[in-house]
């Protein structure tokens, strides 16, 4: 496996020179930050996540001042608390799109929530305290928690989530699995629990070498291939 610096030199020969790279990167937001972020918008980032995977997203982005309105600005106690009436009404609104499958993921989302924010003991800001105070060298167990407790939450879009929350992950895409692949980390796209710590110790060995958060680190692996 190279050090982090050699593949930092491969991406910056592919996109300029050193200073044109670092011009890419920026850190990611702070868990001081993260934490004073409100539980609605943990929930709405979820919903936005879920309906944007296997969908056309600029749909749902032009349809989602909809979704705010017909999920009650994604309030976790409103939403937890629809029932079936609220359901049939929402899987013939016209502002959304109608998707029975993920209108139930965000319900049982905000019931998730719910319980992270009961569990930090911080109430309507609960959620950003759990999520963004969880330690990056054990980032994929927080994937693996998102995946077990949440809905929808698994593979990419629980990675697509954090990373537009801005909490510092790194994003399994093709062009990061691509150089994981040629260092020699995993041998194809890890799946395993196995191979997720296999990426978590490589991600971690190349932060200890360069100070970086994984954010940068993932952007960079990225950037030394695509």
């Amino acid at each position: 496996m190279r050090s982090f610096q050699e593949i930092f030199d491969i991406a910056a020969e592919r996109k300029g020179g050193a200073q044109a790279l670092e011009d890419l990167l920026e850190p990611a937001t702070s868990a001081a930050k993260l934490a004073d972020i409100p539980n609605d918008r943990w929930l709405a980032m979820m919903a936005k996540c879920i309906f944007n995977a296997g969908f056309n997203w600029k749909v749902v982005d032009a349809k989602w001042p909809g979704f705010e309105e017909a999920f009650e600005g994604f309030d976790p106690a409103r939403v937890a608390m629809f029932h079936d009436d609220d359901f049939a009404r929402l899987v013939s609104d016209t502002r959304i799109v109608r998707h029975g499958g993920k209108i139930r993921a965000v319900h049982e989302n905000a019931i998730f929530c719910n319980a992270l924010a009961r569990e930090s003991g911080k109430g309507p800001k609960g959620v950003g305290t759990v999520l963004g105070g969880w330690a990056n060298e054990d980032y994929v167990g927080l994937l693996d928690m998102l995946k077990k407790r949440g809905s929808r939450l698994g593979g990419n879009t629980g990675q697509y989530f954090l990373r537009f929350m801005d909490r510092d992950g790194f994003i399994l895409s093709a062009d990061v699995v691509a150089r994981l692949i040629a260092e020699g980390v995993v041998d194809k796209a890890p799946t395993s629990k196995k191979a997720m710590g296999q990426v978590q110790q490589a991600f971690n060995t190349w932060h200890d070498q360069s100070g970086r958060g994984l954010k940068e680190i993932s952007r960079v692996l990225a950037m030394s291939v695509g």
